[in-house]
C-alpha cells in the first residue's frame, strides 16, 4: 500500500522515550486520505500523537465501500524499503503485482506479506471483476537494522492459526484469527523480525472476553465494525485506542457483532526517519531513495499493470532527522 499524499509530512518515530510502562487509554483520531482514483482511507498511523506501537508504523483503515459501479482500489506501481506491507481484508480482493514478478489475489481474512528489504515496488488493484464491497486495513511494521537491508520477499497464506474461547482467552463468542507473531500459544507463518503480534478480533453481539496479553508489549485496538468497548472505552469503527504497555490481558465488551484489529509488540528501540513509502535513518538515505526510484534503478518493475506509475512527491525545504516516537 503507498502513501499517495502529494505533499506527505516527514515522520520521526522510532525509540522508547514515549511509550507508557503503564496501561493507558489513549484515543488516536483518524484523519481522512485519498488512496487511488475512488478510495478514501481513515490513517490512524502515524498519527499526531503518536508514531508507532511495537514495529507497527502506519495504519489505514478502509471501507466498508460500495465499489460495484467503480473500479475499486488503484494503486499504480509505487516502491518501498525498509518495511513490511500487510494486506488484511474483511469484504473485497485486491491484486498484488511486484518487482519480483508476484501475482496474487488477496482474500478476506488471507495474509498478503510483502518484505520490502533493501528495495522492492508493487500495485494494489481491485480486480476487474470484484466484490460489490471493499473493506480492510493497510499496515507497514517497521524492519530493523539488521534487517532492513535484505533481499525481498513476498509471501501469501491462505490459511492462518484461531484462537477461540479457550483457557488462556476466557471467553464464548470471540474468535482471534492471528495474523503475525503469537497470540495465546497460536503463531501465524507469516515471516517476523521483532516480536510483535498482529491478530483480527471477532466478537459476536453480547461477547465479554478477556484477552491475554504480553506485559512487555505496548498494544494497540483498531476498531474496524461494530460496536465494542475495550478497557471500559466505547469505541465507533476507525476509531484505534493506544493501551500502553504493563497488561497481562484486556477485557472486550461487544454491543453488536463487531470486528477489532489488536496490533503490538515490544517497544522499537531504533530511531527512524519515514518519508512518502520509505523507511530510513537519515535523511540522506531517503533522498537517494526518491533519486532511485526516479530515475528507474534499485526499485525494480512492476509487469502487468496498465498505467503509470507514481512519481515520488518533492523533499522538504529542511533536513530530515531521526528524532523519536512523537512529534
Amino acid at each position: 500500500m503507498s502513501n499517495l499524499d502529494l505533499r506527505p509530512a516527514p515522520s520521526s518515530c522510532g525509540g522508547r522515550e514515549e511509550v507508557s510502562a503503564r496501561p493507558v487509554c489513549e484515543l488516536l483520531e483518524p484523519r481522512t486520505v485519498p488512496l487511488g482514483e475512488s478510495t478514501e482511507v481513515r490513517r490512524l498511523l502515524p498519527n499526531l500523537g503518536r508514531r508507532m506501537v511495537g514495529a507497527w508504523c502506519f495504519v489505514d483503515h478502509f471501507g466498508p465501500d460500495d465499489i460495484a459501479d467503480e473500479p475499486g482500489m488503484q494503486v499504480p506501481p509505487h516502491p518501498h524499503m525498509g518495511l513490511q506491507t500487510v494486506s488484511w481484508l474483511h469484504e473485497g480482493e485486491v491484486l498484488h503485482r511486484d518487482s519480483l514478478g508476484s501475482l496474487q489475489t488477496v482474500r478476506p481474512r488471507e495474509l498478503g506479506l510483502m518484505t520490502s528489504g533493501r528495495a522492492i515496488s508493487h500495485s494494489e488493484e481491485s480486480p476487474r471483476e470484484h466484490a460489490r464491497l471493499l473493506h480492510g486495513a493497510q499496515l507497514w511494521v517497521a524492519l530493523p537494522e539488521e534487517h532492513r537491508h535484505r533481499e525481498p520477499a513476498f509471501e501469501h497464506h491462505a490459511r492462518l492459526p484461531r484462537v477461540t474461547g479457550s483457557a488462556g482467552a476466557a471467553s464464548q463468542g470471540l474468535d482471534a484469527t492471528v495474523i503475525l507473531g503469537e497470540l495465546d500459544g497460536a503463531t501465524s507463518p507469516g515471516t517476523v523480525h521483532t516480536p510483535l503480534v498482529g491478530a483480527d478480533l471477532t466478537l459476536t453481539e453480547g461477547t465479554h472476553a478477556r484477552l491475554p496479553l504480553e506485559p512487555d508489549f505496548e498494544y494497540a485496538v483498531l476498531t474496524m465494525s461494530g460496536t465494542t468497548e475495550v478497557d471500559g472505552v466505547r469505541l465507533a469503527p476507525g476509531s484505534m485506542l493506544y493501551l500502553g504497555c504493563g497488561r497481562d490481558s484486556l477485557p472486550l465488551r461487544a454491543d453488536t457483532d463487531s470486528g477489532l484489529l489488536l496490533l503490538g509488540g515490544e517497544p522499537f528501540e531504533e530511531k527512524l526517519v519515514m518519508f512518502w513509502n520509505f523507511i530510513g535513518r537519515t535523511g540522506e538515505e531517503i533522498a537517494q531513495a526518491r533519486e532511485d526510484w526516479t530515475s528507474g534503478t534499485r526499485f525494480g518493475e512492476v509487469k502487468g499493470y496498465d498505467g503509470a506509475r507514481l512519481p515520488a512527491p518533492e523533499l522538504p525545504p529542511v533536513p530530515l532527522k531521526a528524532r523519536g516516537r512523537v512529534r
